[in-house]
């Protein structure tokens, strides 16, 4: 596994350069995709709490910049979570006809995935200036727990990649599955205190990956160090999990689409 980890970086570097040119020679808004999302996403949902229509509760940070932050870190682990799907389904042709290494494919995402978010880093920083958040110590440790969040969204890509390349249903049902979750998920709410729907909240792994990589980069206070060291130990063990699984399913998926 470790040899065809250094033996794919080269492939996987020329699948990026290529995936990120596409990307952005389709596209007529090119890097502002990824403003949009968070920053219409919070336009919409403060103007429904100005207005009464929905009951947030108190942020520690000021809405607008709440929502955008939160928005930003929920894209960033969709994208690692439909990295690997994408990569396997777009790679189906050169599977088939071409023995190279498979995790080629996937560092070719994460670098995709990293490279948007240095992107969206503009919009982070922009928030900073324009709400004139103090800058803590520990916006040094933000990094880690983000790299947590992507290990996790990966970590499922990788169970999902071989068989969506077998079954359309996966990748439908992703797209349900990921709007569902983001309502689990507290992007635009604070974590509820109490109740069957705040326990559903914090059983979802995904909420203190993000909450900490949030308050590590703002406030500097996390408010749930257990949570989020037991959320990192599921990402990174089931990441090493995924990877064993992926390289046995692999093969089967080629024999099948080769014939």
């Amino acid at each position: 596994m470790y040899r065809d980890l250094l033996a794919s970086r080269e492939l996987a570097w020329r699948l990026l350069v290529r995936d990120i040119s596409a990307q952005y020679r389709q596209s007529l808004l090119g890097i502002f995709w990824a403003f949009l999302p968070p920053i219409i996403t919070a336009a919409s949902f403060t103007l429904a709490k100005s207005n009464g229509i929905i009951n947030i509760g108190n942020t520690e940070l000021p809405y607008p910049a709440y929502v955008m932050f939160s928005m930003t870190l929920w894209q960033t682990f969709t994208e690692s979570l439909n990295g690997p799907v994408q990569a396997v389904l777009s790679a189906k042709p050169m599977l088939a006809r071409i023995n190279f290494p498979r995790e080629a494919l996937i560092l070719a995402k994460l670098g995709e995935v990293f490279f948007n978010f240095g992107i969206k880093l503009i919009l982070i920083v922009g928030l900073f200036i324009w709400f004139k958040f103090p800058v803590n110590w520990s916006i040094i440790l933000a990094p880690v727990a983000l790299i947590h969040l992507v290990a996790l969204g990966t970590f499922i890509g990788l169970l999902l990649a071989p068989m969506s390349a077998l079954y359309q249903d996966i990748t439908r049902g992703l797209t349900l599955i990921m709007g569902f979750w983001l309502f689990l998920t507290p992007v635009v709410y604070p974590v509820p205190s109490d109740g069957v729907f705040g326990s559903i909240v914090k059983l979802n792994p995904v909420t203190p990956l993000l909450v900490t990589t949030r308050e590590l980069a703002t406030t500097g206070v996390v408010s749930n160090p257990q949570g989020f060291w037991v959320a990192s130990l599921i990402s990174i063990v089931g990441l090493l999990l995924a990877w064993i699984f992926y390289r046995l399913a692999m093969p089967f998926v080629v024999e099948r689409i080769s014939s």
